[in-house]
């Protein structure tokens, strides 16, 4: 399972191989899909805009009403309350599409949630997913924002051990821990010595475990 936005590059990984089903399936997001639409508000204070933001935002209001619950209750309660918003929601959409010129921008706006109806809802039959990739995408912000200063790594070989940092230090946000402290530490250990037989002890969930133990 894949969620991401309509980026052509994931194709090749939920595009089926002859007679064999594609491995990987495509959930969308409705945070795409509503940006869309927003864009198209900001620049036209467009009434059926601003009502297809009216109707998303009550998808995200259940959300909001199960976010502490188990991925078998949230399936239960987006089947009850998101599955009916869902249904009048694709109705009003066709109804506004067929209102507008196909030219018309708003048009391709509700045509990008449309086409993609099928992946878009897919969240609603499996708890584990979310209605959109935000978190996934947060985490990627640090990086997106500072790319510009990381644009020449001098070499391949410095652009691998960048992404080796990255991979280790959101492992360690991931495990709770201070990013910069954990790799303080880190460097500090293998700076006096650290067997090279025991770096499994300093990886992240280990190095928790350890500081937990010295604070014991």
């Amino acid at each position: 399972m894949i969620q991401a936005d309509a980026y052509k590059g994931y194709e090749a990984l939920t595009r089926p191989t002859g007679l064999t089903p594609p491995r990987i399936t495509h959930a969308a997001c409705w945070a795409h899909a509503r940006r869309h639409i927003y864009d198209e508000y900001e620049k036209t204070k467009s009434p059926i805009a601003e009502e297809a933001l009216r109707r998303i935002g009550l998808l995200y209001e259940v959300e909001a009403a199960i976010t502490s619950m188990t991925a078998e209750q949230r399936m239960a309660a987006r089947l009850e309350h998101a599955a009916p918003i869902l249904d009048d929601l694709k109705e009003w959409f066709e109804v506004q599409r067929r209102r507008l010129s196909s030219k018309n921008t708003l048009f391709k706006a509700i045509g990008y949630a449309v086409t993609r109806w099928d992946a878009l809802t897919l969240y609603v039959a499996d708890g584990r997913i979310g209605i959109d990739n935000n978190p996934a995408e947060r985490s990627l912000r640090g990086i997106a924002l500072t790319r510009k200063n990381f644009l020449f790594l001098g070499s391949e070989a410095g652009g691998d051990r960048a992404a080796i940092l990255y991979s280790v230090l959101e492992t360690a946000k991931l495990n709770g821990l201070d990013p910069e402290a954990y790799l303080a530490d880190v460097i500090d250990r293998m700076a006096q010595g650290h067997s090279i037989n025991r770096l499994a002890e300093l990886l992240p969930w280990n190095w928790t475990r350890q500081a937990a133990k010295l604070a014991a």
